[in-house]
């Protein structure tokens, strides 16, 4: 049962993945098979990863490093540099 929201649920995230490599990779010129040669994941986990989103964390990383987007990744679950910055604007000891 799909939940319904303003945000992406985990299953949106997953189909948008699945199609933006799908368009990368025919962008690049790799069938799934040469894909799956170059960057050892199996033509079997490449198939079922373009057709429904499901993949191991680090067969997607090793898609990324062939298709030369593994540092996307740098972004994920990085920290906010200035929460700390952020915090003092709203605190009642700066306050006017």
């Amino acid at each position: 049962m799909r939940k319904f929201g303003i945000g992406k649920n985990p299953s949106d995230v997953l189909g948008e993945l699945a199609s933006k490599h799908k368009t990368l990779r025919k962008q690049i010129g790799l069938t799934q098979s040469e894909l799956a040669r170059r960057s050892g994941v199996s033509l079997g986990s490449i198939k079922r990863f373009e057709l429904s989103g499901q993949i191991s964390l680090e067969s997607l990383l090793k898609l990324a490093q062939i298709l030369e987007r593994l540092n996307d990744f740098d972004l994920i679950f990085k920290p906010t540099e200035n929460l700390k910055e952020i915090e003092k604007l709203f605190s009642d000891k700066t306050r006017i």
